[in-house]
């Protein structure tokens, strides 16, 4: 398998570097989320300003940043999928981020878990191929890697409750057929999501600390599937909170 054939050398033919230069003054904290309506909505809470700005081959990725407590926070929307994700994670490491809040929604696969629940991913099934370029191959990597603690910490103490256990991480978003999801249901998945294993093999190979959580939307069943709060403009409120708590997660950080 291809995908087995890890190369550790940090320096590959086409770098993020050869693109982008450090930012003087760059915040190290970053907040980041997938949805595009709470993107806004989060960033319309507070003053900002655009800083810089990042691209896919077809997308402008503007990056905010907001004042608070007394600390500078960068924000940006980030874009959907491990490879595009991972592509703009890099150019922003290059502008000088240390610290990463991550967070988006993820589909259920236990129906208890009600909407815009929160999820702490401690490890991730590598069912996508970015990591595999950022970590020797196996099925599972490590998530939270030394933040785990904190992160329940944290909720503890605003008394949020919340879920802790492994997600599955696939690019194959209509290829997650019912065998499949017995499958990492089995594993001990709680939920899927698109993004998570990759983000967090390029946190180890590239020792920057990501704090990533999700909130429950959709579920998965093997008869069917329900939508539940996936669309971009449902419950609004519950996830503007939700955004506001990533905030809070990277002023503590």
């Amino acid at each position: 398998m291809l995908l087995t054939e890890f190369d550790p050398n940090k320096n590959a033919i086409i770098n993020p570097q050869d693109l982008q230069s450090p930012l003087p003054g760059f915040p190290q904290k970053v907040v980041a989320c997938f949805a595009r309506e709470t993107f806004a909505r989060m960033l319309a809470d507070f003053d900002h300003r655009r800083i810089a700005t990042t691209s896919m081959a077809n997308i402008e990725i503007p990056i905010y940043q907001i004042e608070l407590e007394g600390q500078a926070l960068a924000l940006f929307n980030a874009p959907v999928g491990a490879s595009a994700c991972v592509a703009i994670l890099e150019d922003l490491i290059v502008l000088g981020m240390k610290q990463l809040v991550l967070f988006g929604t993820c589909g259920v696969l236990d129906q208890d878990i009600k909407e815009t629940s929160i999820i702490i991913p401690t490890s991730a099934l590598r069912d996508e191929g970015t990591s595999y370029h950022y970590l020797p191959a196996s099925d599972e990597v490590v998530v939270n890697q030394g933040l785990e603690d904190f992160l329940v910490s944290f909720l503890k103490d605003k008394g949020i409750s919340y879920s802790v256990g492994k997600v599955w991480t696939t690019d194959g978003v209509y290829r997650e057929t019912a065998q499949k999801m017995l499958a990492r249901k089995e594993a001990g998945a709680l939920c899927v999501d698109m993004e998570c294993s990759a983000v967090a093999a390029l946190a180890l190979f590239r020792e920057i600390e990501v704090c990533q959580f999700f909130y429950a939307a959709d579920y998965l069943t093997v008869e069917s599937w329900d939508i539940r709060n996936l669309s971009n403009h449902a419950d609004l409120e519950a996830k503007d909170k939700v955004a506001n708590l990533a905030v809070q997660i990277a002023l503590a950080l």
